[in-house]
């Protein structure tokens, strides 16, 4: 086993660790340590709410989730040669629940997805969801099941959710501006357009004082992905993926967290893979140069890796660009890919999901998503393919009619979610 370099206590807070990390980004958070180049590392990893969520049949914990917590990240890391310009090279050796624990912090033998309320944060399809709900899954080897949506099985595509470099103050400038642009066009709206800097429960690694003040006030969230990569949620990023990360600091600052058991593309219900705290295995190096050499300038570039579940039969659904309300919309692929989960969540309740339910396995299980048709006017077409062999029942259409499930206790609702 790699060393471990950065561990984590499962019966500790996140602030009470040996090393704490961090969840804004800032060039002058401290490193927590040094990565050498060519050599292997253990990073253990706290689930992004630190513990708020529970092993329980009440998403309460969903509706009143501290957004302000997140992401719980290790790190950062200063990467040794690492300088600006360059490309850090990222290799996923392994990755996945916290090894051989059982208990209340997910990741020890079970995780979460959840739907977030349109008040704290909303999800993909808020307006049809705006309330809160979870379901628990149970590990079980590499697959999981939900005591909250009988009737499907799966197994994972493991990855972290989170994992990038910090910007250069002059990139965290420029973050900040155009969020705010963007938040000031409409600043009453729910859920907001975007999440300016919060000194409120930030988490800065080993800065105090004057220091600490000011970097909490001008912290990025962590929320969205940017240049640096963050929070893209890949489900691609599995074990065996090599990973391109453009380098704004000396050092790089390479830091990680957020991973998941699993997830569909888009995590659709905002906490929409299956939540978890575990450990990443990673190899670092450089390419010297390598953002000019290779036009790399923002963004991750990325090889994944050929760990994720083989599916062969899948049941797809389209969707265009017209809303439910029949309003026609110019080549808008993100309503087309709403519209196409709409509908594949209209066909599962025909199976006796409900239609949470069916919600939160799309969240959650290994479907595809694909932009499919984006320059025919004025429809952009999206489609979303449904891994069949997860479920219990055969749910391709036939002229039997759809097999009905036991749908159990159902996704559990947050009481009292105005």
């Amino acid at each position: 086993m790699p060393e471990v370099i950065f561990p984590l206590d499962s019966t500790k807070p996140f602030t009470e660790q040996k090393l704490t990390g961090h969840n804004r980004w800032h060039p002058d958070i401290p490193p927590v340590a040094t990565l050498k180049r060519g050599e292997s590392y253990r990073i253990d990893c706290r689930e992004w709410f630190d513990g708020a969520i529970k092993n329980d049949d009440s998403a309460d914990d969903i509706r009143d989730a501290p957004l302000n917590r997140v992401h719980a990240l290790s790190g950062p890391f200063r990467i040794e040669g690492a300088e600006p310009g360059d490309l850090l090279i990222v290799d996923i050796l392994d990755v996945g629940p916290i090894p051989q624990e059982e208990g209340p912090l997910a990741g020890q033998g079970w995780g979460y997805t959840g739907i977030f309320a349109q008040k704290n944060g909303g999800s993909f399809l808020v307006d049809q969801f705006p309330d809160a709900y979870k379901a628990v899954w149970d590990f079980r080897g590499g697959e999981c099941t939900s005591r909250h949506i009988p009737g499907v099985k799966f197994t994972g595509m493991v990855h972290p959710g989170l994992m990038g470099t910090a910007p250069s103050a002059e990139l965290l400038k420029k973050w900040n501006k155009r969020e705010g642009d963007l938040i000031a066009t409409d600043p009453q709206r729910v859920p907001p357009l975007a999440l300016p800097p919060e000194p409120d429960a930030a988490i800065l690694g080993s800065l105090t004082g004057t220091d600490f003040d000011r970097v909490a006030g001008e912290g990025a969230r962590t929320a969205p992905p940017r240049e640096n990569g963050g929070n893209q949620d890949i489900k691609n990023f599995t074990k065996g993926s090599r990973v391109f990360y453009p380098v704004y600091v000396s050092g790089a600052n390479l830091s990680m967290g957020d991973l998941h058991f699993s997830q569909g593309d888009g995590e659709i219900t905002f906490c929409g893979g299956i939540e978890m705290g575990g450990f990443i295995d990673i190899h670092v190096d450089v390419i010297k140069g390598g953002m000019d050499t290779y036009g790399v300038s923002e963004n991750a570039i990325f090889m994944p890796g050929r760990n994720g579940p083989v599916y062969s039969e899948w049941l797809a659904f389209s969707g265009t660009s017209v809303t439910l309300d029949g309003e026609q919309r110019y080549l808008d692929s993100h309503l087309s890919y709403q519209r196409a989960i709409l509908h594949a969540i209209d066909y599962l309740a025909k199976f006796g999901w409900s239609k949470e339910q069916a919600y939160l396995l799309l969240g959650a299980a290994p479907i595809e998503g694909r932009f499919s048709g984006v320059v025919d006017i004025p429809n952009s077409c999206a489609t979303v393919y449904l891994p069949t062999e997860i479920f219990d029942v055969d749910i391709r259409p036939s002229a039997s009619g759809p097999t009905q499930v036991d749908p159990g206790m159902g996704a559990p609702r947050a009481m009292n979610p105005g």
